[in-house]
Formats: C-alpha cells, structure tokens, sequence
C-alpha cells in the first residue's frame, strides 16, 4: 500500500470516527423524549410482576372492595370479563397466543 492511500485511509477513518461521534450525540438527545414514557412503562411492568409474585395483596384488595361495594364490584367485574373476552377475541384474529405479562 502506498502512503496516499494509508493517508486517504486515515483521513476517511477520522471522518467516520467524528460522524459516529456526532450521530451518538444527537441519537441521545432525540432518545431523552422517550425516557419518561419509558419510565412509566418499566414502572407498569415492575408492578405486574410484583403483583404475580404476590398475588395475596392484590386478592385481599379485591375481598375487601367486595365487602364494602359489591354493587360496584359486580360491575367492574363485568369490564373485566367484557376486556378478557376482547383480548381473547383479538388473540384468535392474530392466531397466536401471548402472555399478559
């Protein structure tokens, strides 16, 4: 290899390293919108498993609301079939199953 090519091979080197450089940088501004939204689903997702691993707390949540509103409980326990049976419905039309959590 000849030195102009050794130099032009350095100089596109250094032109690619500064590129990255710069694309890193505005890639982690543009990425700082996403950072509360994201927050809030790891958040979400953090309670849904603590609420599979420690399903008494969220059962004796739901005795207590159906000793004190059954009413209400009744009818929320209506939504929830209702929204089951939409995901089930949804599920089927995709044809392949995934887990909640």
């Amino acid at each position: 290899m000849g030195t102009d090519t050794q130099d032009e091979l350095l100089r596109r080197r250094e032109e690619l390293l500064l590129r990255s450089g710069r694309l890193r940088q505005e890639w982690s501004q543009q990425v700082q919108v996403l950072r509360a939204p994201l927050g809030v689903v790891d958040r979400a997702r953090e309670a849904a498993h603590w609420m599979v691993s420690h399903p008494e707390w969220p059962l004796g949540v739901l005795v207590v609301i159906v000793l004190l509103r059954p009413a209400r409980a009744l009818r929320w326990s209506a939504y929830a079939w209702q929204g089951w049976s939409a995901y089930r419905r949804v599920q089927r039309l995709v044809g392949r199953r995934r887990p909640l959590i």
